[in-house]
Protein backbone atom coordinates (compact mmCIF):
# COMPACT_ATOMS: atom_id res chain seq x y z
CA UNK A 1 0.00 0.00 0.00
CA UNK A 2 1.59 3.59 -1.12
CA UNK A 3 1.83 6.08 1.89
CA UNK A 4 0.96 9.09 1.49
CA UNK A 5 4.22 10.39 2.79
CA UNK A 6 7.29 9.28 4.27
CA UNK A 7 7.53 7.62 1.12
CA UNK A 8 11.42 7.71 1.15
CA UNK A 9 13.27 5.89 4.13
CA UNK A 10 11.30 5.51 7.72
CA UNK A 11 7.75 6.41 8.49
CA UNK A 12 8.03 10.15 9.27
CA UNK A 13 7.36 13.12 6.71
CA UNK A 14 10.54 14.59 5.77
CA UNK A 15 11.09 18.09 4.09
CA UNK A 16 14.24 19.77 2.48
CA UNK A 17 14.83 23.51 3.49
CA UNK A 18 16.76 25.71 1.30
CA UNK A 19 17.80 29.26 2.52
CA UNK A 20 19.70 30.56 5.25
CA UNK A 21 17.20 34.00 5.41
CA UNK A 22 15.56 35.51 8.33
CA UNK A 23 12.21 33.79 7.36
CA UNK A 24 13.64 29.80 7.25
CA UNK A 25 13.36 29.71 11.53
CA UNK A 26 9.47 29.96 11.70
CA UNK A 27 8.79 27.53 8.93
CA UNK A 28 11.40 25.05 10.31
CA UNK A 29 10.31 25.57 13.57
CA UNK A 30 6.97 25.12 12.60
CA UNK A 31 7.60 21.97 10.07
CA UNK A 32 9.75 20.74 13.64
CA UNK A 33 6.91 20.81 15.78
CA UNK A 34 4.13 19.28 13.22
CA UNK A 35 6.41 15.92 13.51
CA UNK A 36 8.58 16.69 9.81
CA UNK A 37 12.18 16.18 9.80
CA UNK A 38 13.28 18.75 8.16
CA UNK A 39 16.85 19.26 6.30
CA UNK A 40 18.00 22.70 6.44
CA UNK A 41 20.20 23.07 3.32
CA UNK A 42 22.82 26.10 2.94
CA UNK A 43 25.61 26.91 0.99
CA UNK A 44 27.81 27.38 3.70
CA UNK A 45 27.26 24.53 6.61
CA UNK A 46 28.08 27.53 9.31
CA UNK A 47 25.01 29.21 8.37
CA UNK A 48 22.61 25.31 8.45
CA UNK A 49 23.79 24.44 11.46
CA UNK A 50 23.33 28.03 13.16
CA UNK A 51 19.47 27.58 12.16
CA UNK A 52 19.11 24.26 13.49
CA UNK A 53 20.18 25.18 16.73
CA UNK A 54 17.85 24.01 19.22
CA UNK A 55 15.29 22.52 16.83
CA UNK A 56 14.07 19.43 17.23
CA UNK A 57 14.55 16.45 14.15
CA UNK A 58 16.39 18.98 12.17
CA UNK A 59 19.68 18.71 10.23
CA UNK A 60 21.96 20.90 8.60
CA UNK A 61 23.77 20.44 5.26
CA UNK A 62 26.07 22.09 2.81
CA UNK A 63 24.35 22.66 -0.48
CA UNK A 64 24.90 24.03 -3.78
CA UNK A 65 21.67 24.00 -5.68
CA UNK A 66 23.48 25.03 -8.89
CA UNK A 67 25.23 20.97 -8.59
CA UNK A 68 22.43 19.04 -9.99
CA UNK A 69 23.43 15.84 -9.16
CA UNK A 70 24.18 16.91 -5.63
CA UNK A 71 20.45 18.55 -5.41
CA UNK A 72 19.31 15.32 -6.71
CA UNK A 73 20.40 13.43 -4.37
CA UNK A 74 19.17 15.49 -1.24
CA UNK A 75 15.37 16.20 -3.17
CA UNK A 76 15.18 12.59 -3.45
CA UNK A 77 15.18 11.44 0.27
CA UNK A 78 12.24 14.04 1.24
CA UNK A 79 8.83 14.78 0.52
CA UNK A 80 8.52 18.01 0.15
CA UNK A 81 11.42 21.01 -0.88
CA UNK A 82 10.77 24.34 0.23
CA UNK A 83 12.41 26.57 -1.42
CA UNK A 84 13.42 30.14 0.69
CA UNK A 85 16.23 31.32 -1.79
CA UNK A 86 16.53 33.72 -4.47
CA UNK A 87 13.44 33.55 -6.98
CA UNK A 88 15.54 32.90 -9.82
CA UNK A 89 17.09 29.61 -8.47
CA UNK A 90 13.51 28.31 -7.85
CA UNK A 91 13.52 26.19 -11.91
CA UNK A 92 16.53 24.19 -10.43
CA UNK A 93 14.66 23.07 -7.40
CA UNK A 94 11.60 22.57 -9.21
CA UNK A 95 13.17 20.57 -12.13
CA UNK A 96 14.38 18.52 -9.80
CA UNK A 97 11.62 17.30 -8.10
CA UNK A 98 10.56 17.11 -11.59
CA UNK A 99 13.18 14.81 -11.93
CA UNK A 100 12.62 12.37 -8.31
CA UNK A 101 8.88 13.20 -8.17
CA UNK A 102 8.69 15.13 -4.97
CA UNK A 103 6.85 18.49 -4.37
CA UNK A 104 8.29 21.84 -4.11
CA UNK A 105 6.48 24.95 -2.28
CA UNK A 106 7.95 28.50 -2.23
CA UNK A 107 6.58 32.04 -1.15
CA UNK A 108 7.82 33.88 -4.43
CA UNK A 109 5.51 34.94 -7.50
CA UNK A 110 4.74 31.88 -10.23
CA UNK A 111 7.35 33.56 -12.80
CA UNK A 112 7.11 32.48 -16.28
CA UNK A 113 10.04 29.90 -15.87
CA UNK A 114 8.01 28.03 -13.98
CA UNK A 115 5.05 28.55 -15.99
CA UNK A 116 7.13 26.53 -18.83
CA UNK A 117 7.60 23.77 -16.15
CA UNK A 118 3.90 23.22 -15.80
CA UNK A 119 3.64 20.33 -18.33
CA UNK A 120 6.02 18.26 -16.79
CA UNK A 121 5.10 19.01 -13.07
CA UNK A 122 1.62 17.94 -13.79
CA UNK A 123 3.06 14.86 -15.52
CA UNK A 124 4.80 13.94 -12.79
CA UNK A 125 1.90 13.95 -10.60
CA UNK A 126 3.33 16.38 -7.73
CA UNK A 127 2.54 19.70 -6.40
CA UNK A 128 4.34 22.85 -6.64
CA UNK A 129 2.63 25.09 -3.94
CA UNK A 130 3.83 28.88 -4.69
CA UNK A 131 2.96 32.71 -3.55
CA UNK A 132 2.15 31.61 0.21
CA UNK A 133 4.38 33.96 2.24
CA UNK A 134 2.52 37.91 2.83
CA UNK A 135 3.13 39.90 0.16
CA UNK A 136 2.25 37.49 -1.85
CA UNK A 137 0.82 34.39 0.00
CA UNK A 138 -2.04 36.66 2.91
CA UNK A 139 -2.96 39.17 0.61
CA UNK A 140 -4.07 36.61 -1.31
CA UNK A 141 -6.31 34.65 1.17
CA UNK A 142 -8.26 37.89 1.82
CA UNK A 143 -8.65 39.61 -1.31
CA UNK A 144 -9.73 36.17 -2.57
CA UNK A 145 -12.15 35.82 0.52
CA UNK A 146 -13.83 39.42 0.17
CA UNK A 147 -14.16 38.92 -3.68
CA UNK A 148 -15.65 35.44 -2.89
CA UNK A 149 -18.43 36.85 -0.68
CA UNK A 150 -19.37 39.55 -2.39
CA UNK A 151 -19.59 37.55 -5.83
CA UNK A 152 -21.77 35.42 -4.06
CA UNK A 153 -24.40 37.84 -3.35
CA UNK A 154 -24.96 38.99 -6.71
CA UNK A 155 -22.39 41.92 -5.57
CA UNK A 156 -19.63 43.20 -7.83
CA UNK A 157 -15.91 44.58 -6.92
CA UNK A 158 -16.00 47.88 -8.89
CA UNK A 159 -12.40 48.97 -7.67
CA UNK A 160 -9.81 46.78 -5.44
CA UNK A 161 -6.48 48.67 -3.85
CA UNK A 162 -4.05 46.65 -2.56
CA UNK A 163 -0.80 48.18 -0.66
CA UNK A 164 1.87 46.65 1.93
CA UNK A 165 4.92 47.77 3.95
CA UNK A 166 7.42 46.15 5.80
CA UNK A 167 8.87 48.70 7.80
CA UNK A 168 10.65 50.08 11.17
CA UNK A 169 7.82 50.12 13.67
CA UNK A 170 7.49 54.11 14.34
CA UNK A 171 10.07 54.50 17.36
CA UNK A 172 12.42 52.76 15.05
CA UNK A 173 12.14 55.13 12.34
CA UNK A 174 15.09 57.13 13.11
CA UNK A 175 16.42 57.38 10.11
CA UNK A 176 15.96 60.28 6.85
CA UNK A 177 14.93 56.87 4.50
CA UNK A 178 12.49 56.07 7.35
CA UNK A 179 13.61 52.51 6.93
CA UNK A 180 16.08 49.56 7.83
CA UNK A 181 17.55 46.86 6.48
CA UNK A 182 16.95 43.07 7.20
CA UNK A 183 17.71 42.12 3.72
CA UNK A 184 19.35 43.43 1.12
CA UNK A 185 19.47 46.98 0.50
CA UNK A 186 20.67 46.29 -2.99
CA UNK A 187 17.52 44.25 -3.71
CA UNK A 188 15.25 47.03 -2.21
CA UNK A 189 16.45 49.75 -4.06
CA UNK A 190 16.51 47.79 -7.44
CA UNK A 191 12.89 47.05 -6.97
CA UNK A 192 12.20 51.30 -6.52
CA UNK A 193 13.24 51.33 -10.62
CA UNK A 194 11.01 49.20 -11.77
CA UNK A 195 8.36 50.89 -14.26
CA UNK A 196 4.78 50.33 -12.31
CA UNK A 197 1.67 49.14 -14.97
CA UNK A 198 -2.17 49.73 -13.14
CA UNK A 199 -5.72 50.08 -14.12
CA UNK A 200 -7.23 53.60 -13.21
CA UNK A 201 -11.19 54.17 -14.08
CA UNK A 202 -11.01 51.41 -16.94
CA UNK A 203 -7.69 53.31 -18.54
CA UNK A 204 -4.26 51.39 -17.94
CA UNK A 205 -1.78 53.55 -17.16
CA UNK A 206 2.07 53.39 -17.03
CA UNK A 207 5.15 54.40 -15.05
CA UNK A 208 8.59 54.68 -16.19
CA UNK A 209 10.77 53.32 -13.21
CA UNK A 210 12.68 56.55 -13.47
CA UNK A 211 9.55 58.47 -12.57
CA UNK A 212 7.73 56.19 -9.77
CA UNK A 213 8.98 57.95 -6.42
CA UNK A 214 7.53 61.16 -8.11
CA UNK A 215 4.09 59.13 -8.39
CA UNK A 216 3.56 58.44 -4.87
CA UNK A 217 0.68 60.29 -2.87
CA UNK A 218 -0.17 60.17 0.75
CA UNK A 219 -2.38 57.38 1.83
CA UNK A 220 -4.93 57.58 4.03
CA UNK A 221 -5.43 53.79 5.45
CA UNK A 222 -8.07 55.25 8.04
CA UNK A 223 -5.49 54.55 10.96
CA UNK A 224 -4.48 58.03 11.45
CA UNK A 225 -1.63 57.62 13.70
CA UNK A 226 0.27 56.39 10.45
CA UNK A 227 1.82 58.80 8.14
CA UNK A 228 2.02 56.61 4.99
CA UNK A 229 2.69 57.02 1.20
CA UNK A 230 1.74 54.66 -1.41
CA UNK A 231 3.06 54.03 -5.15
CA UNK A 232 2.41 51.37 -7.22
CA UNK A 233 4.37 48.02 -7.46
CA UNK A 234 5.33 46.42 -10.84
CA UNK A 235 2.40 45.05 -13.35
CA UNK A 236 -0.93 45.35 -11.46
CA UNK A 237 -3.29 44.61 -14.57
CA UNK A 238 -2.95 40.28 -14.40
CA UNK A 239 -4.80 40.29 -10.93
CA UNK A 240 -8.31 41.90 -12.66
CA UNK A 241 -8.18 37.76 -14.10
CA UNK A 242 -6.41 36.31 -11.05
CA UNK A 243 -8.44 37.25 -8.69
CA UNK A 244 -11.80 36.82 -10.63
CA UNK A 245 -12.90 40.85 -11.13
CA UNK A 246 -13.13 41.66 -14.53
CA UNK A 247 -16.01 44.06 -13.61
CA UNK A 248 -13.27 45.72 -11.34
CA UNK A 249 -12.60 49.73 -13.19
CA UNK A 250 -9.55 50.11 -11.08
CA UNK A 251 -7.00 47.67 -9.54
CA UNK A 252 -3.64 49.12 -8.43
CA UNK A 253 -1.22 46.56 -5.98
CA UNK A 254 1.26 48.86 -4.33
CA UNK A 255 3.81 49.29 -1.81
CA UNK A 256 3.62 51.88 1.58
CA UNK A 257 6.39 53.44 3.00
CA UNK A 258 6.83 56.52 5.38
CA UNK A 259 6.02 60.25 4.05
CA UNK A 260 9.28 61.18 3.24
CA UNK A 261 10.48 58.32 1.67
CA UNK A 262 10.53 59.03 -1.83
CA UNK A 263 11.18 62.54 -2.08
CA UNK A 264 14.86 61.22 -0.50
CA UNK A 265 15.30 58.10 -3.11
CA UNK A 266 14.39 60.12 -5.73
CA UNK A 267 17.02 62.70 -5.13
CA UNK A 268 19.20 59.38 -4.83
CA UNK A 269 18.17 58.73 -8.13
CA UNK A 270 18.34 62.12 -10.29
CA UNK A 271 22.03 62.45 -8.18
CA UNK A 272 23.06 59.40 -10.15
CA UNK A 273 23.56 56.77 -6.97
CA UNK A 274 21.41 54.16 -8.17
CA UNK A 275 23.20 53.47 -11.13
CA UNK A 276 24.86 50.11 -11.95
CA UNK A 277 27.88 51.33 -14.18
CA UNK A 278 30.95 50.48 -12.79
CA UNK A 279 33.52 53.15 -12.08
CA UNK A 280 37.14 53.31 -11.82
CA UNK A 281 37.55 55.54 -8.74
CA UNK A 282 34.98 52.89 -6.86
CA UNK A 283 36.75 49.91 -7.60
CA UNK A 284 37.51 47.94 -4.28
CA UNK A 285 40.93 49.17 -3.19
CA UNK A 286 43.42 49.19 0.31
CA UNK A 287 43.41 53.31 0.36
CA UNK A 288 39.49 54.11 -0.51
CA UNK A 289 38.88 57.90 -0.88
CA UNK A 290 36.33 59.62 1.18
CA UNK A 291 32.82 59.75 0.76
CA UNK A 292 33.09 63.40 -0.28
CA UNK A 293 35.61 63.01 -3.23
CA UNK A 294 33.26 60.07 -4.37
CA UNK A 295 30.26 62.18 -4.58
CA UNK A 296 32.36 64.96 -6.63
CA UNK A 297 33.15 62.36 -9.13
CA UNK A 298 29.40 60.50 -8.84
CA UNK A 299 27.99 64.31 -9.50
CA UNK A 300 30.84 65.69 -11.78
CA UNK A 301 31.32 68.77 -9.24
CA UNK A 302 33.57 71.14 -9.41
CA UNK A 303 34.97 70.55 -6.00
CA UNK A 304 34.54 68.20 -2.89
CA UNK A 305 33.37 71.49 -0.96
CA UNK A 306 29.74 70.69 0.56
CA UNK A 307 28.89 73.89 -1.08
CA UNK A 308 30.24 72.98 -4.46
CA UNK A 309 28.41 69.36 -3.89
CA UNK A 310 25.05 71.21 -2.67
CA UNK A 311 25.23 73.13 -5.67
CA UNK A 312 25.78 70.59 -8.02
CA UNK A 313 22.79 68.15 -6.49
CA UNK A 314 20.66 71.06 -6.88
CA UNK A 315 21.42 71.27 -10.82
CA UNK A 316 20.30 67.74 -11.18
CA UNK A 317 17.16 67.47 -8.95
CA UNK A 318 14.26 69.53 -7.69
CA UNK A 319 12.44 69.85 -4.32
CA UNK A 320 8.50 70.84 -3.84
CA UNK A 321 10.18 73.38 -1.87
CA UNK A 322 12.79 74.88 0.51
CA UNK A 323 12.03 72.46 3.78
CA UNK A 324 11.88 69.84 1.17
CA UNK A 325 15.87 70.45 -0.27
CA UNK A 326 17.01 70.90 3.46
CA UNK A 327 15.18 67.78 4.61
CA UNK A 328 17.04 65.48 1.52
CA UNK A 329 20.28 67.57 2.22
CA UNK A 330 20.35 66.60 5.78
CA UNK A 331 19.72 63.23 5.06
CA UNK A 332 22.10 62.95 2.55
CA UNK A 333 24.84 64.41 5.59
CA UNK A 334 23.36 61.79 7.61
CA UNK A 335 24.39 59.18 5.41
CA UNK A 336 27.66 60.72 4.89
CA UNK A 337 28.10 61.44 1.16
CA UNK A 338 29.58 65.25 2.37
CA UNK A 339 31.95 63.70 4.67
CA UNK A 340 35.87 62.80 4.91
CA UNK A 341 34.89 58.67 6.02
CA UNK A 342 36.22 56.53 3.45
CA UNK A 343 33.83 54.94 1.11
CA UNK A 344 33.47 50.95 1.25
CA UNK A 345 34.37 50.67 -2.16
CA UNK A 346 32.04 47.80 -4.49
CA UNK A 347 33.09 48.95 -8.21
CA UNK A 348 29.05 50.55 -8.79
CA UNK A 349 27.58 54.03 -6.98
CA UNK A 350 24.55 51.51 -5.76
CA UNK A 351 26.77 48.64 -4.47
CA UNK A 352 28.91 51.41 -2.87
CA UNK A 353 25.85 53.38 -1.17
CA UNK A 354 24.17 49.93 -0.14
CA UNK A 355 27.40 49.26 1.86
CA UNK A 356 27.25 52.32 4.15
CA UNK A 357 23.26 51.96 4.16
CA UNK A 358 23.63 48.35 5.64
CA UNK A 359 26.53 49.81 8.34
CA UNK A 360 24.31 52.85 9.26
CA UNK A 361 20.11 50.97 8.66
CA UNK A 362 20.29 48.02 10.78
CA UNK A 363 17.69 47.10 13.26
CA UNK A 364 18.99 48.03 16.91
CA UNK A 365 18.83 44.44 18.79
CA UNK A 366 15.70 45.80 21.22
CA UNK A 367 13.84 47.58 17.63
CA UNK A 368 10.87 46.21 16.01
CA UNK A 369 9.56 45.88 12.52
CA UNK A 370 5.86 46.90 11.35
CA UNK A 371 3.69 44.99 8.58
CA UNK A 372 1.34 47.11 7.55
CA UNK A 373 -1.26 45.35 5.14
CA UNK A 374 -4.40 46.66 3.56
CA UNK A 375 -6.98 46.17 0.93
CA UNK A 376 -9.63 48.63 -0.03
CA UNK A 377 -13.17 47.30 -2.08
CA UNK A 378 -15.05 49.48 -4.00
CA UNK A 379 -18.46 47.27 -3.49
CA UNK A 380 -21.76 47.59 -5.60
CA UNK A 381 -24.15 45.32 -4.12
CA UNK A 382 -27.05 43.26 -6.40
CA UNK A 383 -29.13 46.02 -4.90
CA UNK A 384 -26.82 48.91 -5.93
CA UNK A 385 -25.95 50.11 -2.63
CA UNK A 386 -22.39 50.80 -2.78
CA UNK A 387 -20.23 50.35 0.00
CA UNK A 388 -16.17 50.68 0.82
CA UNK A 389 -14.33 48.23 2.82
CA UNK A 390 -11.36 47.44 3.92
CA UNK A 391 -9.38 44.67 4.89
CA UNK A 392 -6.27 44.93 7.27
CA UNK A 393 -3.34 43.95 8.84
CA UNK A 394 -0.97 45.15 11.35
CA UNK A 395 1.74 42.90 12.99
CA UNK A 396 4.88 44.34 15.10
CA UNK A 397 7.73 42.00 15.44
CA UNK A 398 8.78 40.72 18.76
CA UNK A 399 12.68 41.42 19.43
CA UNK A 400 12.83 38.62 21.75
CA UNK A 401 11.40 36.40 19.04
CA UNK A 402 10.29 36.37 15.32
CA UNK A 403 10.59 39.53 13.29
CA UNK A 404 6.94 40.84 11.83
CA UNK A 405 8.15 40.19 8.50
CA UNK A 406 9.58 36.73 9.29
CA UNK A 407 6.28 35.62 11.08
CA UNK A 408 4.06 36.67 8.40
CA UNK A 409 6.31 34.53 5.51
CA UNK A 410 7.48 31.90 7.33
CA UNK A 411 4.71 30.70 9.25
CA UNK A 412 2.52 30.65 6.45
CA UNK A 413 4.79 28.99 4.38
CA UNK A 414 5.21 26.18 7.17
CA UNK A 415 1.21 25.70 7.31
CA UNK A 416 1.38 25.32 3.23
CA UNK A 417 3.83 22.64 3.49
CA UNK A 418 1.92 20.78 6.08
CA UNK A 419 -1.25 20.87 3.75
CA UNK A 420 0.52 19.81 0.58
CA UNK A 421 2.83 16.94 3.21
CA UNK A 422 -1.13 16.22 3.92
CA UNK A 423 -2.41 15.56 0.66
CA UNK A 424 -4.64 18.33 1.17
CA UNK A 425 -3.78 20.68 -2.03
CA UNK A 426 -4.15 19.18 -5.24
CA UNK A 427 -1.48 18.25 -7.97
CA UNK A 428 -0.13 20.42 -10.61
CA UNK A 429 1.45 24.35 -10.43
CA UNK A 430 -0.77 26.04 -7.54
CA UNK A 431 -0.82 29.27 -6.26
CA UNK A 432 -3.97 30.87 -3.34
CA UNK A 433 -6.16 32.33 -6.49
CA UNK A 434 -9.32 30.36 -5.39
CA UNK A 435 -11.32 30.08 -1.96
CA UNK A 436 -11.23 26.51 -2.40
CA UNK A 437 -7.33 26.81 -1.84
CA UNK A 438 -7.36 29.75 0.46
CA UNK A 439 -9.62 29.10 2.99
CA UNK A 440 -8.06 26.40 4.53
CA UNK A 441 -5.09 28.23 4.44
CA UNK A 442 -6.63 30.98 5.86
CA UNK A 443 -8.30 28.89 9.22
CA UNK A 444 -4.88 27.53 9.84
CA UNK A 445 -3.23 31.05 9.93
CA UNK A 446 -6.04 32.60 12.32
CA UNK A 447 -4.82 30.48 14.78
CA UNK A 448 -1.50 32.18 14.58
CA UNK A 449 -3.09 35.63 15.44
CA UNK A 450 -2.53 35.74 11.11
CA UNK A 451 -5.59 37.61 10.04
CA UNK A 452 -6.79 40.79 8.47
CA UNK A 453 -9.64 42.33 9.54
CA UNK A 454 -12.48 43.80 7.68
CA UNK A 455 -14.27 47.14 8.22
CA UNK A 456 -17.05 48.87 6.06
CA UNK A 457 -15.82 52.38 6.37
CA UNK A 458 -18.08 54.30 3.86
Amino acid sequence: MQKIFGNKTGSSKKALLLGAGFVVKPTLTHLSENGVEVTVACRTLESAQKLCKDVKSAKAISLNVEDEAALDAEVEKVDVAISLIPYTYHPLVIKSGIRKKVNVVTTSYTAPAMVELEKEIQEAGITVMNEIGLDPGIDHLYAIKTIDEVHKTGGKIKSFLSYCGGLPAPEASDNPLGYKFSWSARGMLLALGNPAKFLEDGNTKEIPGKDLMSSAKPYSTGYTGYAFVAYPNRDSTPFREKYNIPEAQTVIRGTLRYAGFPEFIKTLVDIGFLSQDPQDFLKPSDNPPPWKEATAKTLNSSSSSENDLTWAISSKTTFKDTDEKKRVLAGLRWIGLFSSDPIIPRSTPLDTLCATLESKMQYGPEERDFVFLQHRFEIEHKSGEKEMRTSTLCEYGDPKGYSAMAKLVGIPCGIAVMQVLEGKLGKGLLAPYSEEICAPLRAECEKFGIEMVEKTVA
